[in-house]
């Protein structure tokens, strides 16, 4: 399919064609959460936004290679190397082991990024299962004269890597800024630099996650496991990576530093970043303790909610606003969505039944065209659904008798449907009954709808909504009669 898609490369802070290093095949790695707590909206935007981009790459039919860690080591209170370890902490004041922390909330990041319809990525990597390849870069960065050991820990020389370098790039930080801004804290004295950050830290004896190594028995610095685990299942350099803004500094700019330290040069091509998601103005996030975890959007058990909104709504919500956009939240602005979506997926449902006229009176070429323009415009999903309601407008005018369609349009009609709104954009109804199986009278409504589509000889709409189903747990055999089905359990 040719299709040429810009997308905001924050590296040089504009919009670039994308051209993959080595086509059709795409890696793209994004930072994962640090498992600690429920997830929040918050974690909720990265993951849809990179599920979109995930989703349209394949549609266009590169073969995507999808990292997304998971961090569960490493990650300390402040970003100035101090303070306990965040999963050690919850695990010290739960009395439990670290990894049943990590563990727990994993598994429940995993069911709501499942309720979301949020793809899993290919893979997953575990920053304590990669401490080997964290050390060997480590070792490399000390090779190069890029850090420095101090007292069983390693820093690394920012103010020496930026005599050849630009550390700060992504940022737009500058060493003399960080030299005014960046106060001494107690315990630093090991640094040669304030700025420096630890590369491996060695652990106080009470440190419950630690490892032995060349220099002592310590950990991972947070910012070291993302340049480590991307180049291993990425290879260097590779294409995307993905994250929040507030990642931007000092996460990534450490990963840049480390990588070309590391490597001899940069490891990423194109950089990009979601907005934050607000409240009144105000980042929602853990360290402000202003956030409403998923789980409370889906129950309603918070003060700032109306009711309970679904999983849908919440994806929906999140894809309304441009990725690089601030997403303010209010449960009014949510009421809006739940109607918006409900809006949506009723045109879905009507195409089907739609009575043919003598001709069609909408321009489907068009149509289609300019969902791409959208979509290729940086993933401009705002322009997308505004185009996307003009096409609902139509089904229901189609509908209503108010327009007309002929019979050979409504398979394109619904396939333009399947693509956008369901494989694209992930919007699906929600109508699981309370075992979490789709009713019987739903599966065979839409087996309905498939056998209509092979009897247009509409193959590809067909096989969709069998892969689908399949997805979902339904498993459909084809017959000489028609087609049987059973819930896989």
């Amino acid at each position: 399919m040719n299709q040429d898609l810009y997308i905001h490369n924050s590296l040089n802070r504009k919009k670039e064609k994308f051209e993959p290093i080595n086509p059709p095949y795409v890696g793209l790695y994004v930072c994962g959460p640090t498992v600690y707590g429920e997830a929040h909206l918050g974690h909720a935007r990265p993951a849809v936004t990179f599920d979109l981009l995930f989703r349209y790459l394949r549609h266009l039919g590169y073969k995507v290679r999808y990292v997304r860690n998971i961090t569960d080591v490493g990650h300390l209170e402040s970003d100035a190397d101090e303070g306990e370890d965040k999963i050690a902490k919850k695990a010290r004041l739960e009395k439990l082991e670290p990894m049943e922390i990590a563990e727990h909330y994993a598994r429940s990041y995993h069911h709501n990024m499942d309720q979301m319809n949020v793809l899993r990525p290919n893979i997953e990597p575990r920053a304590s299962g990669h401490i080997i390849e964290q050390q060997q870069m480590v070792k490399k960065i000390l090779q190069n004269g890029y850090a420095y050991e101090s007292n069983g820990s390693v820093y690394f020389d920012v103010e020496k890597y930026n005599r050849g370098h630009n550390y700060g790039k992504l940022s737009g930080r500058n060493i003399e800024e960080l030299r005014a801004n960046t106060r001494e804290l107690e315990g630093q004295q090991e640094k040669k630099n304030p700025f420096d950050f630890a590369l491996w830290k060695k652990a106080a004896p009470e440190h419950i996650m630690q490892w032995p190594s060349d220099w002592s028995s310590g950990f991972p610095g947070w910012h070291l496991e993302c340049s480590a685990m991307s180049t291993k299942y990425l290879g260097h350099p590779f294409d995307i990576h993905g994250g929040g803004m507030d990642l931007v500094f000092p996460h990534h700019d450490c990963e840049i530093a480390q990588s070309t330290a590391a490597k001899g040069d940069e490891s990423v091509h194109y950089w990009m970043h979601n907005n934050m998601v607000t409240i009144n103005g105000q980042k929602m996030g853990k360290s402000l303790h202003n956030f409403i975890t998923l789980n409370q959007f889906f129950s309603g058990d918070h003060q700032l909610l109306s009711k309970a909104f679904s999983p849908m709504t919440i994806r929906f919500f999140t894809l309304q606003a441009h990725y690089r956009s601030p997403l303010d939240f209010s449960s009014e602005a949510l009421e809006a969505a739940e109607k918006g979506l409900d809006k949506l997926l009723k045109a879905g449902e009507l195409i089907g039944s739609l009575p043919e006229g003598s001709q069609t009176d909408e321009d489907l070429e068009e149509m289609e065209k300019g969902f791409y323009q959208a979509m290729n415009d940086d993933m401009n999903t705002p322009v997308l659904f505004s185009r996307i309601f003009e096409m609902v407008r139509y089904i229901n005018s189609v509908h209503q008798g108010e327009a007309q369609i002929t019979g050979n349009d409504i398979p394109r009609l619904r396939r333009l449907y399947q693509v956008f709104v369901h494989d694209i954009l992930g919007l699906e109804r929600e109508s699981k009954d309370d075992s979490g199986e789709l009713p019987g009278e739903l599966i065979e409504m839409i087996l309905q709808i498939r056998l209509e589509a092979k009897k247009n000889k509409d193959f590809e709409t067909a096989d969709k909504i069998r892969d689908r189903l399949k997805d979902l747990g339904v498993i459909v055999k084809d017959t000489k009669d028609g087609y049987e089905w059973e819930i896989k359990r």
